[in-house]
């Protein structure tokens, strides 16, 4: 789905001249479609855990391919911005993947499972510059909805083929109608069946990404420095070509400059592997420490200083052939993918962490960081390189953002020295230690297992999810 938003801005030349619009007009179609995706991916987390994981990733995906059809067939530029916000607003993917990560993996058990699946996220927002490129000098804009719907078609088929269902409360559901259906347990009953759909505990599970952003100080910093990050890849989107024709580059040449990008990650990902690695080994040792939490954040703290460094070196290697080589600003754009896949990683799972059952709320928030900043970034990423800085305009508007990016990072050091006493003023870190506390006091070994095993009742509840998964 990272790759619908990322192989887009390469067919707005293409459109702006067909439809005789400015260049910024047509942007306004980029914006829509990551302001709608970021709050699409909200609107949909909470049905994927009513009807499951799997059917709501299969609707979203037919609904996005199909408004690839309305975007390619579009007979004027407002048609364009209609397919394009539809087909936001229909992305489930990153809060649903992050759900089906927690239905499968405990909190301290999920680090190479988040980690991979933050580089599919990354990976996908590259790929679509690299083929980009090639698109807009060889094919017609429609091509660019065209490839969309066939990229799509493929990954639903391969989801439908290859993906079962996760969410354990749905599997619970089918068991339970199983054994009914079999009159092997005629008066058995899933979670969902007993408790009928509460369309207010919906809405609460809406709001609470939102609430948490403005009123959690963890979920708003962290999410603003991923949400900084992750725009800088579609600012680099906008900037590479002018950047990288001082030296002659094609539009195909420009576009395969994002291959630097691909190498950062494969640099950044085995680093947190080893990461988690260590991590794992004190697992018990961090589960029962005040400062668990904050250990995530570890490597970050010396990975976060390269996005400014990413920065101020591609500002300033980036003046032309006259000055510096091609190859200069290619690796500093490196250095800026090293620190956007740390970033990402990090603070998702210091969020995780942090919030445990909240944990889909508070990365929900940090999602909705990345697609708003990312949205408006396309806005102002072509006046920022062209009306700063008189001469050197490409140097001076890079030095604003590496600038503003060691304001961004400096919060994470705060919580890495402050974060427990930050948790402890924060309503949501208090409840999760009161029900640990409670759990703690209260539930004794083989309680839990027994009172499924109760036959008195007329009526039974599954909820031993480990008997469901050897059934299922």
């Amino acid at each position: 789905m990272n790759f619908n938003g990322s192989v887009y801005p390469h067919a707005l030349s293409l459109i702006s001249k067909e439809f005789n619009v400015s260049s910024q007009a047509a942007n306004t179609s980029q914006m829509i479609f990551k302001v709608a995706y970021g709050f699409g991916c909200e609107l949909w987390a909470p049905w994927s855990e009513e009807f499951g994981r799997r059917n709501i990733m299969q609707l979203s995906l037919f609904l996005t391919n199909i408004w690839q059809i309305l975007g390619g067939k579009a007979p004027n530029f407002g048609t364009i911005i209609v397919a394009r916000f539809l087909g936001g607003i229909s992305q489930a993917g990153g809060s649903v993947t992050l759900g089906v990560v927690a239905d499968m993996w405990l909190p301290q058990d999920h680090g190479y499972a988040v980690a991979y699946v933050v580089l599919a996220s990354v990976l996908g927002a590259v790929i679509g510059p690299i083929f980009g490129g090639l698109m807009e000098e060889h094919l017609s804009w429609h091509w660019n909805f065209w490839i969309q719907l066939i990229f799509g078609g493929v990954t639903q088929l391969l989801h439908f083929l290859l993906v079962p269902e996760t969410r354990a409360s749905v599997l619970t559901d089918r068991e339970a109608k199983r054994r009914r259906k079999s009159g092997e347990d005629p008066e058995i009953y899933g979670p969902h069946e007993v408790k009928s759909l509460d369309f207010k505990e919906i809405i609460r599970t809406w709001l609470r990404p939102f609430y948490m952003f403005v009123c959690e100080p963890i979920v708003l910093f962290c999410s603003l420095l991923s949400g900084f990050a992750d725009h800088l890849i579609f600012i680099c989107n906008q900037s590479f070509t002018p950047i990288f024709k001082q030296w002659n580059f094609s539009t195909t040449a420009c576009g395969l400059i994002f291959i630097t990008l691909v190498v950062s990650y494969a640099i950044a990902y085995p680093l947190h592997l080893i990461d988690i690695y260590y991590m794992r080994k004190k697992m018990d040792e961090l589960m029962h420490s005040p400062r668990g939490p904050e250990r995530r954040l570890l490597l970050l703290l010396y990975l976060a200083p390269l996005l400014s460094i990413g920065l101020f070196g591609f500002a300033w290697t980036s003046m032309g052939p006259d000055y510096t080589p091609w190859i200069a600003p290619a690796i500093f754009s490196t250095v800026i993918g090293i620190a956007n896949y740390s970033i990402y990683m990090a603070t998702i799972d210091y969020m995780v962490a942090a919030y445990g059952p909240y944990a889909s709320s508070a990365t929900g928030g940090n999602g909705l960081a990345r697609d708003l900043l990312g949205g408006i970034a396309a806005m102002y990423s072509g006046p920022l390189y062209d009306n700063i800085g008189g001469k050197f305009h490409y140097q001076w508007g890079s030095t604003l953002l590496g600038c503003l990016s060691i304001i961004c990072s400096i919060p994470i050091y705060i919580f890495y020295w402050k974060g427990p006493l930050i948790r402890k003023k924060s309503k949501f870190a208090q409840e999760i230690a009161r029900s640990l506390e409670d759990e703690m006091e209260h539930v004794q070994p083989g309680h839990v297992k027994e009172s499924f095993n109760d036959q008195s009742s007329p009526s039974k509840e599954i909820t031993d999810v480990e008997e469901v998964g050897s059934k299922v």
